[in-house]
């Protein structure tokens, strides 16, 4: 599945070549060449995950990435840091500050597209291809289907990707902010209400195949997905 990325590398050949092979990956790129750039980039909208290197004018990459994680907002953003540094010290200076994974440059393109879907399957599972089952609905992003029980699910492109969160969250509470945060898109201005609007349209469309009671009500909270009672 396509991932926002954003790219913070100041060496302008090494930013186009891993860009490049980004897109043609089918992933969506943002570029930076400074600290000040990414981090207003950040401002204006989350990716999905932070490609980072290490040296850069202005600020570190070790120092963006303690900034993202200091910040509630984007303490989630996954982070891979990029770097000419091998040694074991400098890994576990990178690791500590927040990474998530540390590439040592050189590295080939198939490397880093392989450490990205990795990140990416356990930080943020919603971004991947990886078909999820639980008991019995069956949702594949690949195809974009939805199965409950083997039978068709019918749903609009909001109410699969709220379902699609869900089930790569189970058991997890979400409160209507943080839903429209990971749903809807960081920065993008819909009321709070809307969320309630599409678990009612999910819930119907889930009825038929007895699947509408995977999503809970957490009274106070917000909506949970979860298979126990």
């Amino acid at each position: 599945m396509p991932a926002n990325i954003l790219l913070v590398e100041d060496e302008p050949a090494i930013q186009e070549l891993i860009a490049f092979n980004l897109v043609q990956a089918g992933h969506h790129v943002l570029r930076a060449s400074t600290a000040e750039v990414a981090l207003t980039l950040v401002k204006n909208a989350l990716p999905d995950l932070v490609l980072l290197d290490w040296m850069l004018p202005g600020a570190s990459g070790v120092e963006i990435a303690r900034k993202l994680r200091a910040d509630e907002r984007t303490r989630q953003i996954p982070i891979i840091m990029l770097t000419a540094r091998s040694e074991e010290q400098d890994k576990v200076q990178g690791l500590e500050a927040g990474a998530d994974d540390y590439i040592t440059k050189p590295f080939s393109p198939r490397e880093l597209l392989a450490r990205i879907k990795a990140v990416l399957r356990r930080r943020a599972p919603q971004m991947t291809d990886d078909a999820v089952e639980v008991k019995g609905l069956r949702l594949d992003p690949v195809t974009h289907r939805v199965q409950g029980n083997g039978e068709t699910v019918d749903l609009g492109p909001t109410e699969f990707r709220l379902l699609h969160f869900f089930m790569t969250h189970a058991e997890r509470v979400h409160s209507r902010t943080q839903l429209l945060d990971q749903v809807w898109g960081d920065h993008v201005f819909v009321e709070e209400r809307t969320v309630d609007v599409h678990i009612r349209r999910l819930r119907s469309a889930l009825e038929p195949t007895g699947h509408d009671g995977l999503i809970q009500t957490v009274r106070g909270t917000g909506y949970r997905f979860s298979a126990q009672g």
